[in-house]
């Protein structure tokens, strides 16, 4: 039986940070207050260095299969692992769609040769596939697209999401931007080659209309429901009381970015839902701060910049973020604008608790040994050339940020070590989903194994 000791570490916990040693036998976290000569076949001295559980990213678009020349699970795994993402959530407007469970499977396949870490892919919803839907199992959830989408994934009508919200059980999470105001705005700016006015199209009543729309389905269907990428610090007011059904999330580009931005940023920040502003942001902090908001996902969604210097509005909406998320987050640490406890929980605990994914998220006996190694005194800029994305650019382009993942583990297995690089014999694995347990408002206490 392989055992590694983790020692003369700051060991992350989503409600404390403490020194200590972590032992972990063939994948599994065994003690978490271990002896230093506790026999194990690897020391691994984390002297001045902190262990966080892994990062979940649950809202990625990794663009496998149909469109691979942007990213591919392969490319989009590594550069999980070299941010220090363990475990990654995949939305279904892939080509094909996956809107079966046949369809789910076969991506699960794909993860299977070429993700250096932890899947799971959403099934989507179609205005006719509430059967699929209601018979879909060992999946995180059902995606809607209640905005921004074409084809059979927009689902609009009133009708077709009563059905899904009344005759499915799985949790549901949505884009919610109303189409008609999209639409209605778009046709106001007919004309218009400005990218800034991308967020005077997807604006803050567009966010609000299907946030607000969405979450009162699932009140009344009492349905577990999670609000993706919010956008606008107006939707907080939806989220005041959200138990036992609502949860919601943040990216960290409308945390981070705004609508000023677009001069110097261009199309790189064009996304949907839009940035937003200033006074967003702030907002959105507060936000997180003070709990109605549970997590932070990337929406990474990679496109060539070829095809982003496109005029607008030809140029596409989505960028890159899986490894730079975790440090953007740290170097707000060393900022003090939040904490080591809180970074954990909103980016590994909450999604874990929310999507049901068994041993996952937390630095305790019995769950996955998921780990990442920090530096939190490191100090990297990031640069287009260094990515590892296959789009191999980044938004936040020549930002220099204090905090950095230096070693990510799946499973107690090292896929990738800033002075070794990636282990590329190593397979990450499907994840497991335990609906029955309740999600995030049944599991303060983890999700257990």
């Amino acid at each position: 039986m392989a055992r590694t000791l983790f020692q003369n570490t700051r060991i992350v916990r989503s409600d404390s940070v403490s020194e200590g040693c972590v032992l972990v036998q063939d994948g599994i976290i065994v003690d978490v207050d271990a002896s230093k000569s506790v026999q194990a076949d690897e020391v691994i001295d984390g002297q001045g260095k902190v262990l966080m559980p892994g990062v979940i990213d649950d809202q990625v678009h990794f663009r496998d299969p149909g469109l691979t020349h942007k990213e591919d699970l392969e490319t989009a795994s590594r550069a999980c692992a070299a941010g220090g993402v363990t475990s990654f959530l995949e939305m279904p407007n892939t080509i094909p769609p996956a809107v079966t469970i046949e369809g789910v499977r076969k991506k699960e396949k794909i993860a299977a040769q070429k993700s250096r870490v932890n899947y799971g892919f959403y099934i989507g919803a179609t205005p006719d596939n509430v059967k699929e839907l209601a018979d879909a199992n060992d999946v995180p959830g059902i995606k809607i697209f209640i905005g921004s989408s074409t084809g059979n994934l927009l689902v609009d009508n009133q009708d077709a999401l009563e059905g899904i919200f009344a005759e499915t059980t799985l949790p549901i999470c949505a884009h919610c931007e109303d189409e008609s105001t999209v639409r209605a705005n778009a046709e106001r700016l007919k004309g218009t080659n400005q990218v800034a006015d991308h967020s005077k199209i997807r604006d803050e009543r567009a966010a609000m209309i299907a946030t607000k729309r969405a979450t009162d389905l699932a009140r009344r269907h009492k349905h577990r429901f999670h609000v993706l990428h919010v956008s606008t610090a107006a939707e907080l007011a939806l989220l005041n009381d959200p138990q036992p059904y609502i949860t919601a999330e943040i990216c960290l580009h409308h945390l981070l970015f705004n609508i000023d931005d677009y001069d110097r940023l261009g199309s790189r920040i064009q996304m949907n839902p839009s940035i937003k502003t200033k006074a967003d942001n702030e907002g959105l902090w507060k936000g997180l701060l003070d709990g109605r908001i549970q997590v932070i996902a990337t929406d990474h969604a990679p496109h060539t910049l070829e095809e982003k210097a496109r005029p607008y509005p030809d140029s596409p909406s989505g960028l890159p973020a899986v490894e730079n998320s975790l440090a953007l987050m740290l170097d707000h640490v060393n900022q003090n604008k939040c904490s080591l406890e809180q970074v954990a929980s909103w980016m590994s605990d909450a999604p874990a608790r929310i999507w049901g994914m068994v041993g996952k998220g937390r630095i305790e006996v019995g769950y996955d040994a998921d780990l990442v190694l920090v530096d939190m005194n490191e100090r990297r800029t990031i640069r287009d050339a260094d990515q590892h994305t296959k789009s191999q650019w980044s938004p936040w382009d020549g930002e220099s940020l204090q905090g950095w993942p230096i070693a990510t583990y799946v499973k107690g297995h090292c896929v990738w070590h800033i002075n070794h690089g990636f282990d590329n014999s190593h397979r990450g694995s499907k994840l497991r989903f335990d609906h029955s347990r309740g999600g995030f408002w049944n599991t303060r206490n983890g999700i257990g194994t």
